[in-house]
């Protein structure tokens, strides 16, 4: 397992990031047994939010720590001001409202890596920054995260945080992956494009990316003609991305290696510190994920699978 820093946070991070959007209480021993797992393979990080399984996954995660008696050697990221019914949340009566709760749920006082689950752009950004500041003067979280913020959002906020003497954001959570999004999977979700890259290699900024393996585009599952998952109809088949398939196919031939843990490892390889969210719902998609953050690819090697450029024979 290979770890990345976070600034705010004292603890090492594991670069797979355990998914939590299928946990809750009442399959404890399945969460318990792929968290077991997942911390003696050298994960240290959980992901989570306010919002998963109306707040069961928090609370499974919460019953593990308990059981385990583990919390220091854990990095608990989880989110907060997801809209509801009504639109956007993201002001600061939300922001402590939920981080409240998610505290409880997850019987603990401290969250490592607290990161705004989606953003509002008719909100300023001062006020988020202010409100997030107060919380961590409180001693309630490490370090500040936003997911699904644009990039141009992002660097406004810690210019407003610079220039005002407060933490800024040091952590990002779009998705990233080798199959690129027609259009976003849920409203309001932010895909990493080449301009977001860019920004993100250019400040050495961590990104952790949600559905790091397309959901499963890459598992040999899908194909053109294969239609019944309407929703990954919509966002992943394109022309594009069969020949991504295809030349991941081809370079997992010869790394001994399969499609999918070439596309996580696409993920892990970027010319900026990456983790990637998994999701797996047993011991052999966790190994499979475990043995992906192995495999290297070259600068050359990530352009090509992109389907820029040629690989040298």
């Amino acid at each position: 397992m290979e770890y990345i820093q976070i600034e705010g946070s004292d603890k090492k991070c594991s670069q797979l990031v355990m998914g939590s959007d299928y946990f809750a209480p009442e399959i404890i021993d399945q969460v318990s047994e792929i968290l077991d797992e997942f911390v003696k393979l050298g994960g240290t990080t959980i992901d989570s939010a306010h919002v998963y399984k109306g707040g069961k996954s928090e609370q499974a995660i919460g019953i593990w720590l308990s059981e385990r008696n583990n919390r220091e050697q854990i990095t608990i990221l989880t989110k907060g001001a997801h809209h509801n019914a009504q639109g956007p949340r993201v002001t600061s009566e939300a922001i402590a409202a939920d981080l409240t709760e998610s505290l409880r749920r997850l019987q603990t006082d401290f969250i490592d890596l607290y990161a705004l689950h989606r953003d509002n752009p008719d909100v300023p950004v001062g006020p988020i920054v202010e409100a997030l500041n107060e919380h961590i003067a409180a001693g309630r979280i490490g370090a500040l995260g936003a997911s699904n913020w644009t990039c141009e959002r992002l660097q406004e906020a810690n210019d407003y945080a610079k220039a005002h003497g407060l933490t800024g954001f040091t952590f990002s959570s779009p998705n990233l992956s080798l199959a690129k999004a027609n259009e976003p999977y849920w409203a309001g979700c932010v895909h990493a494009d080449a301009a977001t890259c860019a920004w993100h290699e250019a400040h050495q900024f961590p990104l952790f990316s949600w559905s790091s393996q397309a959901r499963g585009f890459f598992t040999g599952r899908f194909s053109p003609d294969v239609q019944g998952d309407k929703d990954t109809v919509r966002v992943f088949y394109s022309e594009a991305n069969w020949a991504r398939l295809r030349r991941a196919e081809q370079l997992a031939k010869e790394r001994n290696a399969t499609a999918i843990q070439i596309a996580l490892a696409y993920v892990l390889n970027q010319p900026f510190p990456t983790c990637a969210l998994i999701g797996p719902q047993n011991l052999q998609e966790l190994e499979s994920c475990v043995e992906a953050t192995q495999i290297k690819l070259t600068v050359e090697e990530l352009r090509w699978l992109d389907g820029a450029g040629n690989l040298a024979d």
